[in-house]
């Protein structure tokens, strides 16, 4: 998938689920999303064989839009983790590239030499927490800015008094404590896509998803965060359907660019 049609497919889902469940099978999940209407699933290298999974999926549902996540792009550092860690190594950027993923999520910033291998070939959302990284990392490149941990950096209130100092340009990714209750805010703030895990089911659902294997109640539990999400975009972006507009449409009515040209 190219990065045109993988950031299409992300503003049009508007949500970005964090595979991070080693009880699931991540086929089966990415079909239950699937059925719920959503296209796109990252899949954080914190869980066991990682790459293996991203290459199963891919081989089985080639249109599904597949991302890497929990990556660290600092050399010595996963190169002491995986010598700390040898029978479950986590894989580097270019590994994950390898496996066939469509975009690339980090919980961290991306390296400058990161951005020049893949900067415009394939979407890049690097973690940031403060907005010089996120200007920072937008201006290497990024096309989205994932805000994490959300909650524990300030939320919706963060992201709306920091929005006038990036011009409301960036499309910010708010990924961590992400629920029901606070999603209009989220989205009241100019974001048009939010990350969030499994904790976003209740739990008493969640329970079963993970004891039964019961796909079908995983999708209708999604299917309800994702018309969440469509019906507060609705309601804050009235002149835009997210289906069926062109990023470019949906740049010139939110303002904000997704570092395409």
């Amino acid at each position: 998938m190219d990065i045109n049609r993988t950031i299409c497919r992300l503003v049009r889902d508007g949500f970005i689920l964090v595979f991070n469940q080693n009880k699931l099978d991540v086929v089966k999940t990415a079909q239950a999303l699937a059925d719920a209407g959503i296209g796109n699933m990252e899949v954080t290298c914190r869980i066991q064989k990682p790459l293996e999974k991203i290459r199963r999926l891919k081989q089985t549902m080639p249109d599904f839009c597949i991302g890497a996540a929990s990556l660290i792009d600092f050399p010595p550092m996963l190169k002491r983790y995986n010598r700390q860690t040898p029978d479950d190594r986590l894989p580097s950027v270019d590994e994950a590239v390898d496996a066939g993923v469509d975009y690339l999520v980090s919980a961290l910033n991306f390296s400058e030499v990161a951005y020049e291998r893949y900067a415009g070939r394939i979407a890049m959302v690097p973690g940031c927490g403060s907005v010089t990284e996120i200007v920072c990392q937008y201006a290497n490149g990024a096309n989205l800015c994932k805000l994490f941990p959300a909650e524990q950096i300030g939320g919706p209130s963060y992201i709306k008094a920091i929005d006038p100092a990036i011009h409301k340009l960036i499309s910010i990714v708010p990924t961590g404590g992400t629920n029901a209750g606070n999603i209009p805010d989220y989205i009241e703030t100019g974001v048009l896509i939010l990350g969030g895990s499994f904790s976003l089911i209740p739990s008493k659902s969640l329970n079963v998803i993970i004891a039964d294997q019961d796909y079908a109640l995983f999708s209708s539990e999604i299917k309800k965060v994702k018309t969440l999400i469509d019906d507060c975009r609705a309601k804050q972006y009235p002149g835009i359907d997210f289906q069926t507009s062109s990023l470019e449409q949906i740049s010139k009515i939110t303002g904000r660019c997704f570092n395409m040209d």
